[in-house]
């Protein structure tokens, strides 16, 4: 393609960049991400996504918004609650750059639909909320040999790694299996400074960008924690498991 020279100028900072430039934009816009979660940390990679001119963005999400939404989920306002969150998403980020196609789909993300859904996009990013989700995106990617962004936010805390696959461990290597039920408290029972939710969520948004122009190290065998109240940054070398059910020698886990 040959950008515009409106085109140019929006992209203008991304093109001066040595490890972007015109061809690095222009991968960005032959892109595709798929986002499953509108939430916490689904609003600031659905934003700054579309602001990079990711060309085309998948959100997938069952919830409307609600008040209590707001006080981290940025992609939303006041006006949206009541809304499918997919539709509030999908407005504020042509809002912001009316170049990118968005996708909706407003529907939980299940063991039936999943792997239709990641099929046609270029890397996922697992913005849910809940165990059971994340080892489902886990499972469908390595199955698919999609890469993908996971993360999670508790509080004051947020970790994240990338999988991209044949090149280091999966989630299912490091977590195993799901916890027990009400093991691990979530954010609606210990709460969270919301915005740990834009810190951890602009950093997957930054991981996906960096998987499609093919700049600097990602996040693969390394899980990164963040803790806001120490203002501390740590990576954590993570091993690949050859046990694993899903993507060690002999998966257990193959549908």
């Amino acid at each position: 393609m040959v950008f515009t020279n409106e085109q140019k100028e929006r992209y203008a900072r991304h093109i001066i960049l040595d490890e972007v430039g015109i061809a690095g934009q222009k991968k960005l816009f032959d892109a595709s991400v798929l986002i499953i979660g509108a939430g916490g940390l689904g609003s600031p990679v659905s934003l700054y996504l579309a602001a990079a001119g990711v060309g085309t963005i998948g959100i997938a999400d069952a919830d409307e918004v609600d008040l209590s939404n707001l006080q981290r989920q940025i992609v939303h306002t006041t006006a949206d609650i009541g809304k499918a969150k997919v539709k509030s998403a999908a407005r504020a980020m042509q809002a912001v750059n009316p170049d990118v196609k968005v996708n909706i789909y407003q529907t939980l993300v299940t063991s039936e639909n999943i792997m239709e859904l990641i099929a046609d996009y270029d890397f996922v990013v697992d913005a849910t909320d809940n165990f059971k989700s994340k080892f489902l995106i886990n499972d469908a990617c390595v199955m698919a040999k999609k890469a993908f962004s996971h993360a999670g936010i508790l509080r004051f805390q947020g970790q994240l790694m990338t999988y991209v696959p044949e090149e280091g461990p999966c989630y299912r290597c490091i977590f195993k299996n799901p916890p027990p039920e009400d093991a691990v408290p979530t954010c609606r029972q210990a709460g969270v400074i919301g915005a740990i939710a834009g810190v951890t969520g602009s950093l997957q948004a930054m991981e996906a960008i960096k998987y499609i122009v093919g700049a600097g190290d990602l996040l693969t065998g390394k899980l990164l924690t963040y803790d806001a109240l120490t203002m501390q940054f740590r990576t954590v070398k993570l091993p690949k498991d050859e046990d694993c059910a899903v993507c060690g020698i002999h998966p257990t886990i193959t549908e």
